[in-house]
């Protein structure tokens, strides 16, 4: 890696934050009914699609890229980033994914395994 592209720690905490925050107000938006968080499939019905989410997206793989660079991870990336990899007939739908994940962040279980979120393998 290019030194003049390194991220100091108070660069990483402040687009840390900035993530967590995102988080929160795109989960909140998601659980009250808004479609497009976990995924860019936006179906027929939908009429535009969710550019803050897209690049919510973009944002988590690229802090968790610089985490791994450093050796250390982010919880809140990884598991934002594990249910935005979940597709299939057992996916429980992105309203449900984000209450259940608004929760785990408000009881500081995020880094546990999300296997409330993901329901019965």
């Amino acid at each position: 890696m290019d030194p003049r592209d390194a991220i100091g720690p108070e660069q990483l905490d402040t687009l840390s934050r900035a993530f967590s925050e995102q988080l929160l107000a795109c989960l909140d938006e998601c659980a009250r009914g808004r479609r497009g968080l976990f995924s860019e499939f936006v179906s027929d019905y939908e009429e535009e699609s969710w550019p803050e989410a897209a690049r919510l997206r973009q944002l988590a793989l690229a802090l968790q890229g610089v985490y791994s660079q450093q050796g250390e991870r982010n919880a809140l990336c990884d598991e934002f980033l594990d249910l935005c990899s979940m597709h299939g007939e057992s996916h429980p739908g992105e309203r449900k994914l984000a209450r259940a994940f608004l929760e785990r962040i408000e009881c500081g279980e995020v880094g546990a395994p999300a296997e409330e979120a993901q329901g019965p393998s």
